[in-house]
């Protein structure tokens, strides 16, 4: 359409964010162009050039009339925008009601607090012949030993590995392990 044709108060149908819908020219907008309304969602909307709309349409239950009967007036020709959401878009935090896999509950008097799996290379490797041995063959040998019970993962030998490393870093002198060669941990003597 050409800038000349288009009247304040008519419906027009036009590209807005990639679709073609009915807007209602409501005021010329100071900077160019024109403030419309989209008929659909009522939402104030800029049409920056002509070339956006397309041509005029008859939509019924949209008022012919124009919002702004002074198009003069800057603070009139502005659209309003729409209010803000009053509540916070996250949604609030809910009871985990899945089961645990930690109990937390008190433990009998009798039974012993079992045995981490880096607690159980330490001991292993202390008692041994003072040789670096592989993560893979102490999980087999703690769990042999019932030392150890494997959980639900399905690499122990890796997490093994990764908590010594990670004890060596961390404690630095007064780690208990040493990385002898690769793949393979003593006891710091």
């Amino acid at each position: 359409m050409k800038k000349d044709q288009i009247k304040i108060g008519q419906v027009y149908a036009a590209k807005v964010t990639g679709k073609v819908v009915p807007v209602r020219i409501d005021a010329e907008n100071p900077n160019g162009g024109w403030d419309a309304t989209n008929i659909h969602t009522n939402r104030p909307v800029r049409i920056k050039s002509a070339q956006r709309l397309r041509n005029r349409v008859s939509v019924p239950g949209a008022d012919d009339e124009p919002k702004v009967a002074d198009a003069s007036r800057k603070s009139a020709t502005r659209a309003k925008k729409p209010a803000k959401a009053t509540k916070n878009a996250k949604p609030e935090p809910q009871r985990d009601t899945g089961e645990r896999a930690a109990t937390g509950g008190q433990r009998e008097a009798n039974v012993a607090k079992p045995m981490s799996l880096l607690d159980a290379a330490a001991h292993l490797l202390s008692l041994g012949t003072g040789d670096p041995m592989r993560c893979k063959d102490i999980v087999d040998l703690a769990v042999a030993r019932e030392l150890w019970s494997p959980g639900n993962g399905r690499t122990p030998a890796n997490t093994l590995y990764a908590s010594i490393l990670r004890e060596i870093k961390t404690k630095g002198d007064a780690s208990r392990f040493v990385k002898a060669e690769r793949g393979k941990f003593a006891l710091k003597r």
